[in-house]
Formats: C-alpha cells, sequence, structure tokens
C-alpha cells in the first residue's frame, strides 16, 4: 500500500485527474478501474470526481511492479540556463527567452528547452525538489515560437499555476504585448477581428472572415514609429493563436518583416541581405496585470518588460533613426 499526503501542489484538483498525473504512463482504464477498486481517500472509497483538499491521505492497493512501470522517472541538472529573469517572487516567474529556444520540448529537443531550464534553475534554489513532488512540475502559462524572443510566464507551485492560468483565460487581467517591425506605412491604430483554422500540412494558419467557420482570432495594433515603408508596431493579442500576430498582420496588409512563413517574399530578401534577419522580427516585451488577489496579489497593477534583443535593436535603430 502507498500512502501520499496531499499538499498545496496536489490540492484543488480531481482524484482522477490526481492519479492520471501521479501514474503517468498508467492506460485511463488501469485508473478508472483502480478509483473503483484499489484507491481510498481517508480510509474511504471516493468517486473520480471527488476534489482532493490539502491535508487529504490518498491510499493506492497497487504492486509495487505496477507502481514501478507507471511513474514517470524525472530528469534532474541537464539543461543550461539561457534564459534572464525579467521578474521573480516565491510564487511568480517571469524570463526573458532568447532566439531559437524552445518554450517546450518536442522530438527535435527534448533536454534544454525553456520549461527544462527553468526547473533545473529552480532545483538549484532549493524552491523545488522533483524527487518529492508528486504531480506538480513548475510550467509556463504562456507560449512563444522558438523564434520569437521575450516574456515566459511561469507558476512556481500549483496555486499559482491555477490562478495565472485563470487569469490568461479571462483575457482582460492579463494584458500581453508584443513589438516588431512591419512592411507598410501604418498610420492608425488597428483592431482586428477574424476566425482561423488550421492547416496541419503546411504549418500555418488560415485567416477567415467573421462570418466564416472557425476559432475566433482577436488582435490590436498600434503604429509607434514610422519611415518610408516600414512601421515599428506595438501589438496586443486578446486572444492566444498560434501564429496569431504573424498571419493577422499579412492577412492585413503589414507583413512582419523576415517572416518565412507568413511574409513578403521581397521584403525578406531585403532584410536578408542588409540584416542577416532570416526568420520573423518578434518580441514579447510587456505584461501588464489587472487587479490580482490570493496568493497573486503582489501583481496587481505590475508591469513586467523585457529589454530588446541587440539584433532587433539594431535593425530598429537603421530603419527609424536615419529618417
Amino acid at each position: 500500500m502507498i500512502s501520499i499526503k496531499i499538499g498545496q501542489n496536489e490540492q484543488n484538483q480531481r482524484l482522477d485527474k490526481f492519479l492520471r498525473k501521479y501514474l503517468e504512463n498508467a492506460p485511463l482504464s488501469y485508473i478508472y478501474k483502480a478509483i473503483r477498486k484499489d484507491v481510498k481517500v481517508n480510509g474511504k472509497r471516493s468517486r473520480e470526481d471527488r476534489i482532493l483538499q490539502e491535508g487529504d491521505t490518498v491510499s493506492l492497493y497497487i504492486a509495487d511492479t505496477d507502481l514501478e512501470a507507471f511513474r514517470r522517472k524525472r530528469s534532474v541538472g541537464k539543461a543550461k540556463k539561457q534564459f534572464r529573469i525579467a521578474y521573480e517572487d516565491e510564487n511568480v516567474l517571469a524570463v526573458e527567452k532568447p532566439f531559437g529556444v524552445l518554450t517546450h520540448g518536442d522530438k527535435t529537443e527534448k533536454k534544454n528547452h525553456l520549461t527544462n531550464q527553468v526547473i533545473d534553475y529552480l532545483i538549484e534554489k532549493g524552491e523545488f525538489n522533483p524527487r518529492l513532488s508528486r504531480t506538480f512540475t513548475p510550467a509556463p502559462v504562456n507560449r512563444l515560437d522558438r523564434n520569437t524572443t521575450g516574456l515566459v510566464l511561469f507558476g512556481k507551485n500549483n496555486p499559482a499555476l491555477q490562478a495565472l492560468n485563470e487569469m490568461i483565460r479571462e483575457k482582460d487581467e492579463i494584458s500581453k504585448l508584443y513589438l516588431t517591425i512591419v512592411s507598410g506605412r501604418l498610420r492608425e491604430e488597428l483592431h482586428l477581428q477574424d476566425k482561423m483554422i488550421k492547416d496541419k500540412e503546411q504549418n500555418k494558419i488560415v485567416v477567415l472572415s467573421q462570418t466564416e467557420q472557425g476559432k475566433s482570432m482577436e488582435t490590436v495594433v498600434r503604429p509607434l514609429r514610422c519611415s518610408q515603408r516600414y512601421t515599428l508596431v506595438e501589438v496586443q493579442i486578446i486572444t492566444g493563436r498560434t501564429h496569431q500576430i504573424r498571419a493577422h498582420l499579412a492577412k492585413a496588409g503589414y507583413p512582419v518583416i523576415g517572416d518565412v512563413k507568413y511574409g513578403d517574399p521581397r521584403v525578406n530578401r531585403f532584410v536578408q541581405k542588409r540584416y542577416g534577419l532570416h526568420t520573423q522580427l518578434l518580441h514579447a516585451y510587456k505584461l501588464v496585470f489587472g487587479q490580482c488577489s490570493g496568493i497573486l496579489a503582489d501583481l496587481s497593477g505590475k508591469t513586467i518588460t523585457a529589454d530588446l534583443p541587440e539584433d532587433f535593436n539594431r535593425i530598429k535603430s537603421d530603419i527609424f533613426e536615419q529618417h
């Protein structure tokens, strides 16, 4: 019999979700059969939708061989730190993701992605112990493409992660602002509202009109500086779709410079030759928090910013300070 004391990082989740994380490699059929026959909470059988509270005891009457087979083995201290810290308190960490780093791992990079780097940083600080953590791992609440730089926000414990995710879902409680340079002279603010679908074969999204079927997509674009051919813009994403900024700006007639997937090939050839820019110039530079309470009270009204990368600054200066 295995006895698990529920702590703050395991509380406020359903019993079945807790077990799906704890026995990560177990089939769903095994989880629900175990709940019916082999699991007790505080000494009593419980339904799968029971909400676990801090201090509860979950008892698993399963074989050691099953436990070993279904528990994921966590690796420790293998990622090389490449990020800078923009803000940190006991619950939240905001980091500046550099160019070329994945937010999450995939088949091309399983070790040195940003999430692993943050986990190893917290292990070194003594704020996270993977050997003691049963179902929780520090995780980001927003994601940036590999070649997009800037702010990524992490919950350092489960209550903070849940609260941050709830704020992200509410859309207007955390404002996410980006800087980019687009082709064309934009003189007025744009408020773009459309629908989108994914083209999985091309790994792109297709922007549709509001009357067509698809997921809603909303973007606000504010011009900051203009040259003869380009505009420095601040972009606020209201929704958070894949490639949203790049696709939405291209559809509006103001493609991001350097963007191979959605951009203008003629412009891309020019910026590649002049600046050595081979990908989109896009930087997540500001997070603005509304009214926060509870575990996130320290973030109430706070603004977190990330400095422009050196290459972005160099290109911006050449385009706008020469005119």
